[in-house]
């Protein structure tokens, strides 16, 4: 069997698969990105090779990896070749779609080829630069610049602005588009500040900082799409025969994606011209439209519907996707009242109706084993911030109860009825025991002490949610009677008692 490689690439014979063209090797380096992650692989290069198949960005990635060369071996010996399997649900419809993305030309590790990295810096081509470097990555260190290699992130790219703007000369037009998907809110603006502060702690002269304030853009980014990363040995296996050769790089990630950038310059928009190659790319003044309906359709829907799920027995998303009671409960609550909480001038039913569709597809996808006990991490503090200014909302349209998210809360409060064993918060569902991660445990725990009063105590208690939701207009009694019905009737019962009632 074949392995994926540049001599090899162009021998596959599977007409199912997407293959570069001979050219795409030839494409200028325009892309300098820190992370060999799998969310990189799987959405921003995924874009890029994208639209270097459509013939409209023609530019390739160099690839900063943060630790040692290990790691980088596999890259080298693929010629930066990856298969992307893309696998999962869309518009209700079975996906199952492979392509070899040829954006990444080399892998360098900081540790060992600094110099080579720096040396990227004098490219005059390069132009924009992407990061991944977990939420833990934008941090401020106390880097200098001379460090072979700066130990931090921002250290790391202040460094290579530097490089280039001395190269340059200071060249207004020699800046570079940042864009950093670290999932943490306003990432953009955050990385400039720490950049901006470590060139004031290394006393760089004024003409550099005025460099980087009027030739460089960072901008805010989401990134939303799940790439599991590997796939199963199995599955792997099964694709590789299918394909007919070996990848040690292979990856999936889901149907859906979405990578909202926060920019009004016609600079930064020149620049990522890859986001003509797909919708889903979306270049606008202000991504808090996107961050409100993601938080709150999809996250918020997953806390809310986590204990429901976890209490009538179900170990995944898409086991639980696939019981009709249960689906429907999802449907009705993110159309019937997440949605008609979050409408407003800004976000439209339009983009509620179209967003709900695809978590229905994505909590439905058959090749991901989404656990409902993952999704219980940090249940109480995941809780407070997507779902209470949900309940807020909704109250400042509507006297009437929102049944479901008072169902939701209600199978939160029951799971949270856990056992102290051994210093442990364990919550039982049938014979599987589930240690909690929740920073919260010990104060649901002593609440449960007494039942009768759990829901109030819960409730009013505004050091968990910053107010006492026993304000909201029967939201008390609803979650009182909701968890009167999980304890004495169980889950199922007790979930189609309040679709009845509502």
């Amino acid at each position: 069997m074949l392995t994926l490689s540049k001599a090899e690439v162009f021998n596959i014979k599977a007409d199912c698969i997407q293959l570069p063209s001979q050219s795409s090797f030839g494409f200028p380096e325009r892309v300098l990105q820190f992370g060999t992650g799998v969310l990189l692989r799987g959405l921003p290069d995924y874009y890029i090779d994208k639209a270097n198949k459509q013939g409209v960005f023609n530019g390739r990635i160099v690839v900063v990896k943060s630790t040692d060369i290990a790691g980088a071996d596999s890259f080298a010996d693929q010629d930066g070749l990856y298969t992307l399997c893309i696998r999962g649900i869309s518009q209700g419809k079975k996906v199952a779609k492979y392509m070899v993305n040829n954006a990444i030309s080399r892998v360098l590790a900081a540790s060992t080829q600094w110099s080579d990295i720096l040396k990227v810096a004098e490219n005059p081509h390069l132009q924009i630069v992407i990061s991944n470097t977990t939420e833990a990555g934008i941090v401020r260190g106390n880097d200098v610049l001379t460090d072979n290699p700066p130990s931090t992130f921002p250290g790391k790219l202040l460094s290579v602005l530097y490089e280039r703007y001395k190269h340059f000369n200071g060249s207004l037009d020699k800046g570079l588009v940042i864009l950093p998907t670290e999932l943490i809110t306003d990432n953009g603006s955050k990385l400039k500040g720490i950049v901006y502060s470590l060139a004031k702690e290394n006393k760089l002269e004024d003409g550099f900082i005025h460099w980087l304030d009027y030739a460089n853009d960072f901008c805010n980014t989401l990134v939303d799409r799940i790439v599991p990363g590997r796939l199963p040995a199995e599955d792997q296996k099964q694709i590789e025969s299918q394909l007919g050769y070996k990848d040690k790089l292979m990856i999936m990630a889901e149907p859906f994606s979405l990578w909202a950038i926060e920019a009004d310059s016609d600079r930064v928009s020149e620049v990522l011209s890859f986001a003509m190659a797909d919708e889903n790319i979306v270049i606008v003044p202000s991504i808090d439209k996107f961050k409100e309906i993601k938080l709150r359709l999809l996250n918020g829907t997953h806390t809310l519907s986590c204990g429901v799920a976890i209490c009538a027995g179900f170990k995944t998303v898409k086991e639980a996707m696939d019981e009709g009671l249960f689906r429907m409960f999802v449907e009705q609550l993110m159309f019937q009242e997440i949605g008609l909480a979050i409408q407003g001038e800004v976000i439209s039913k339009g983009d509620i109706e179209e967003f709900s569709r695809n978590v229905i597809d994505r909590f439905s996808n058959p090749y991901l084993e989404h656990r409902w006990e993952n999704i219980s991490m940090n249940y109480t503090a995941k809780m407070a911030m997507r779902n209470i200014p949900i309940l807020k909302k909704w109250y400042e349209k509507s006297t009437v109860v929102p049944h479901h998210i008072a169902c939701g809360f209600a199978a939160y409060l029951n799971f949270m009825n856990t056992e102290n064993i051994d210093g442990q918060y364990v919550r039982m569902v049938g014979e599987h025991k589930i240690i909690l991660q929740d920073e919260f445990a010990s104060v649901l725990f002593n609440y449960w002490k007494d039942p009768l009063t759990v829901t109030r105590n819960v409730l009013t208690d505004d050091h968990l949610w910053g107010e006492d939701l026993s304000i909201y207009e029967g939201f008390l009694e609803a979650v009182t009677y909701n968890l009167k019905n999980i304890r004495d009737l169980g889950m199922h019962e007790a979930l189609e008692m309040m679709m009845r009632s509502k």
